[in-house]
């Protein structure tokens, strides 16, 4: 198993960066495609990207599009999702999820989750 815990969120204002990491142990993270999901109270958990370890490609819902990017350090066992431009709707919790690559398109089949990291953008 894979044990996963995100750290970077915070409160900042519109239009700030922002750069959450994902530091994965017990199992190598390379072995694993890897997603950064999003939440709101009372909404289902939101993919925000999907990267996939076999291939090197990432996939971002159209929504997602041009403020995102996931990128992976495997040397450190780390995924991290840089967020730039961001806007008050950013407001969630931000997961990392990780398994095989059609298990981290959705929410209820990623198999292994972090605790999550709180992202608050003011406006």
């Amino acid at each position: 198993q894979v044990q996963l815990e995100e750290s970077g969120g915070g409160l900042v204002q519109a239009g700030d960066s922002l750069r959450l990491s994902c530091v994965a142990s017990g199992r190598t993270l390379s072995r694993y495609a890897v997603a950064w999901y999003r939440q709101t109270p009372g909404k289902e958990r939101e993919l925000v990207a999907a990267n996939n370890w076999s291939d090197g490609t990432t996939y971002y819902p159209d929504s997602m599009k041009g403020r995102f990017t996931l990128s992976r350090d495997n040397t450190k066992n780390t995924v991290y999702l840089q967020m730039n431009s961001l806007k008050p709707e950013d407001t969630a919790v931000y997961y990392c999820a990780a398994g095989d690559p059609a298990s981290v398109l959705l929410p209820t089949t990623a198999p292994y989750w972090g605790r999550g990291t709180q992202v608050t953008v003011s406006g």
